[in-house]
């Protein structure tokens, strides 16, 4: 392994992951708070500084330990993480339901944006910074921000609570159905370990990743 690429790697990664992760939050507290719920507003979570929304170990232990680990084990760097996940009242949502599904949407939604933003400013860095080494480090910066917020935005969409997928799908199917789900919600995150750990979750979430890749890479 490369330690100084790791470490380049490292540096340009970490405006465009804290953004990713960060955004995302926001956004879900932002639609929350235009369908009636205000928690977040009131407890200073809608904000793009990450400080209000860092988690040490989803936001910094988890994706470092995991692009070393990648680099170390398949030489392909690969991560993904969370902030602190904003509060959301659903009494205070006029279809809770409903609402919490479109709440739950806005943040893979808010990523797959932030991923169209990085794939625009490529050529853009490439025109505007005549140093070559400084273009370069500012276009990787600009395809691990594509890159990441790509898998956070597909990985999240997986109707495995305590993802946004599952909220989405607890909002969609009968009520007797978001209740078994609301009970799965404790294993999510173990399920998701095991997945990942088995290389099965890289199966599912893979191609998928890929095809949005490549068609958005195209139109660069």
């Amino acid at each position: 392994m490369d330690l100084g690429y790791v470490i380049r790697l490292i540096v340009a990664g970490v405006i465009p992951v804290l953004f990713a992760i960060t955004l995302h939050e926001v956004a879900h507290g932002w639609v929350a708070n235009k369908l009636g719920d205000s928690t977040a507003k009131m407890l200073g979570r809608l904000t793009i500084n990450p400080l209000k929304h860092i988690d040490p170990i989803g936001t910094v232990a988890l994706p470092l330990g995991m692009l070393l680990m990648s680099m170390l084990t398949t030489g392909q760097p690969f991560a993904f993480g969370w902030a602190k996940p904003i509060p959301v009242n659903t009494r205070n949502l006029k279809q809770p339901r409903r609402d919490m599904a479109i709440v739950a949407m806005a943040g893979p939604a808010s990523n797959f944006l932030m991923a169209v933003f990085w794939v625009i400013m490529i050529p853009v860095f490439v025109a505007l910074i005549p140093d070559a080494n400084i273009a370069d480090g500012f276009v990787t910066m600009a395809q691990i921000g594509l890159v990441f917020n790509l898998v956070l935005g597909v990985l999240n969409l997986l109707p495995i609570p305590p993802l946004d997928g599952g909220r989405v799908l607890a909002g969609l199917v009968p009520r007797n159905m978001a209740d078994l789900l609301d009970k799965v919600e404790p294993y999510g995150f173990p399920i998701l370990i095991v997945l990942l750990l088995l290389g099965v979750l890289d199966k599912i979430i893979g191609p998928i990743i890929g095809t949005l890749y490549q068609l958005l890479t195209s139109i660069i």
